[in-house]
């Protein structure tokens, strides 16, 4: 029997290229998982010992899915023991961090049995090296500084040479912090996620023997998602890389999105000049899509210049044409969205083979409100809206403001931002006795207080949108949000949602209490629903284009196809056209999580920020062929051509 007999042509010239360097340039559902598993069992069957071959991808989930399948295949091989001796190592990066690092633990630094930090553990050593450095961590987030140092240790850099690149003040603190989180570290004998690319990365390029050693035990190399590989991973690689050059690397330029982890594309690009000898195969045949939408993500990402030319087709039907919705408003959008979702469930189809994506997380509000009112099962991968933190914050900030006796309240953002107020000046002041406080503490707990009486006072006269994004302002959310990572600017954007959802309660009597209350409320009923939907295992998803990554369902809509959000305004100022084209590489991900219909909307108006806004089609629709689409108008919209 032809163990191989399903795979395509494309397919079995990966799997039987096991001599040398190759890149399988694998499109987005073009069976890669399946590709790369075949390949392992071939070099088995060819004699390979199992324990030569490594396979190294970037989620559990992924490395879990892939050795399931070897197993199961490597069981299915008659006489598998006369194979050769033990297994193939298939798991993620860190997980071959720890192997290395444990096998070298004495020239690694540590002990074979030393202490991995998880990333909550890490934030809280962070700040145990800013206490005791008397940097204050009220002052300087040390979840902020962790984040900062995780990014360069990606890029393979090291605390002192971070610290003689630094000459500004903050620069400075971090490498202060840095090289005191490192000493306590090394007391402890622990190390973080980054150790464990870093370390041993360090131990492949500084130690010839051991570089040998681990080249000669894994003889053949194969790297999923190579597109995905920061500056540390793409070093590991190629130093495992055996004189004999047996290294396979699988990815997909078109679905590189997370430059700012870390991701560098040129990885990818660049695999040919590096190795000028492989062999490169592309895998274009899609099993997921219908015809209409494979046909629609050519068109997309072939507007791109910085990737390797691939055009992905499939031999399934045409099936259904791409809706879009052209929509009067957000609310509308969310209406048509949610209108659309009843109808297919009333059709037969299972929720949890629906989807709803969008850019940016602040835009789930108004589709949750929608579900909730339709009373839809739903789940949203993520936090949902009335959960994120900088929106409890604010309504904090709210309830603090009219009700100063809230002790929860005040607890919860006496010290956001950052004043520098402490737990034991807090004891104080809830007991009474603030005038027995420094006065320099004095001043900044009378200021915070000053704070809530302004937003008070402000809110008597004014609207509650007015009112919340006078709130953003005086409290000084937006002024440190502003300018900042682009976890900032996303919750900053949350904030903006927060005015605009306030909106509705301008013309209510007694707005602000009304909108407190529904805040409260929708909040309940929100965790009432995801666990109900929880409980029959079948639930509408809701997340952004980033979390859909990897995962594919029959129907996905794509909500707010707007000019400025999708592609997103930062996308203009990004610097270098390489990083421009990330936007439209994203919206091909989206439109290929889709296996039978894909749904594209947009509103003419968005409400942001409190003001309602004009909006212009995203570019990218521009780019989908007219033959592949049908046009679908609202109530209060007529189509229009674009």
């Amino acid at each position: 029997m032809d163990y191989f007999a399903d795979l395509n042509a494309k397919q079995r010239e990966a799997v039987e290229a096991t001599a040398g360097p190759v890149l399988i340039v694998a499109g987005a559902g073009a069976g890669k998982t399946k590709t790369l598993t075949s390949r392992i069992i071939n070099l088995v069957r060819q004699g390979i010992a199992p324990n030569q071959i490594l396979a190294v991808t970037f989620t559990n989930k992924a490395a879990k899915e892939m050795r399931e399948r070897v197993m199961d295949a490597l069981r299915k091989i008659d006489k598998f023991s006369g194979y050769g001796p033990g297994l193939p190592f298939i798991g993620t990066f860190h997980s071959l961090g720890v192997l290395i690092i444990k096998e070298n633990a004495h020239e690694a630094g540590v002990t074979a049995h030393f202490t991995i930090l998880d990333q909550g553990d890490s934030v809280s050593m962070a700040r145990e090296a800013m206490n005791s450095l008397g940097v204050d961590p009220k002052k300087y987030d040390p979840k902020r500084i962790r984040g900062i140092i995780s990014k360069q240790k990606g890029e393979g850099i090291s605390v002192s040479e971070f610290r003689e690149g630094e000459s500004s003040t903050i620069g400075k603190i971090i490498g202060s912090v840095w090289r005191k989180y490192e000493e306590l570290k090394s007391k402890e004998n622990s190390l973080d996620f980054d150790d464990l690319l870093l370390r041993s990365m360090g131990l492949l390029e500084k130690n010839p023997e051991i570089r040998q050693k681990y080249q000669e035990r894994f003889k053949y190399l194969h790297i999923d998602e190579y597109q995905d590989t920061n500056e540390v991973q793409y070093k590991m690689a190629k130093l495992l890389c055996s004189p004999e050059k047996n290294i396979c690397v699988v990815g997909d330029g078109d679905q590189n999105i997370y430059s700012w982890r870390g991701a560098n594309l040129k990885n990818i690009l660049n695999f040919e000049k590096e190795y000028p000898e492989a062999t490169v195969v592309f895998l274009e045949e899609n099993y997921r899509s219908s015809k209409n939408i494979i046909t629609a993500s050519n068109a997309i990402i072939k507007k791109n210049i910085h990737r390797k030319d691939k055009n992905l087709f499939t031999k399934k039907g045409e099936g259904e044409k791409i809706s879009l919705v052209e929509c009067y408003d957000e609310v509308e959008e969310a209406s048509a969205i949610g209108e659309r979702i009843e109808e297919l469930i009333m059709n037969g189809v299972d929720q949890k083979e629906i989807a709803v994506l969008y850019r940016a997380n602040f835009q789930s509000r108004v589709i949750e409100e929608e579900m909730l009112s339709r009373n839809l099962p739903y789940t949203v991968l993520g936090v949902r809206f009335f959960e994120r933190k900088e929106v409890k914050d604010l309504l904090s900030y709210l309830r603090a403001a009219r009700s100063p006796e809230s002790l929860s309240d005040i607890k919860r953002i006496i010290n956001v931002p950052a004043r520098g107020v402490g737990k034991a000046t807090l004891v104080k002041i809830f007991s009474g006795m603030t005038l027995e406080l420094p006065a320099s503490m004095q001043a900044k707990v009378a200021n915070f207080y000053k704070i809530l009486e302004a937003i008070k006072e402000y809110a008597e006269t004014n609207s509650p949108s007015a009112t919340v994004k006078f709130a953003i302002q005086k409290s000084g959310l937006e002024e440190s949000l502003k300018n900042s990572t682009d976890e900032d600017q996303e919750r900053l954007e949350n904030l903006a949602e927060l005015v605009t959802l306030s909106t509705k309660y301008d013309e209510l009597e007694d707005g602000l209490s009304r909108l407190l209350e529904d805040a409260a409320l929708a909040s309940d009923q929100d965790a009432l629903l995801i666990e109900e939907g929880k409980k029959k295992e079948s639930a509408v998803k809701l997340m952004t284009v980033h979390a859909a990554k990897g995962l594919e369902f029959d129907y996905v809509f794509v909500s707010g196809m707007e000019q400025d959000l999708f592609p997103h305004s930062k996308a203009a100022e990004a610097p270098s056209e390489e990083e421009r084209e990330e936007e439209r590489r994203l919206f091909y991900v989206a439109m290929t999580r889709a296996r039978k219909k894909l749904y594209l909307s947009f509103a003419s108006l968005r409400t942001i920020y409190g003001s309602r806004q004009i909006n212009t089609p995203s570019e990218f629709l521009y780019d989908i062929p007219e033959e592949v689409l049908e046009r679908e108008s609202t109530n209060r919209t007529k189509i229009i051509h674009i």
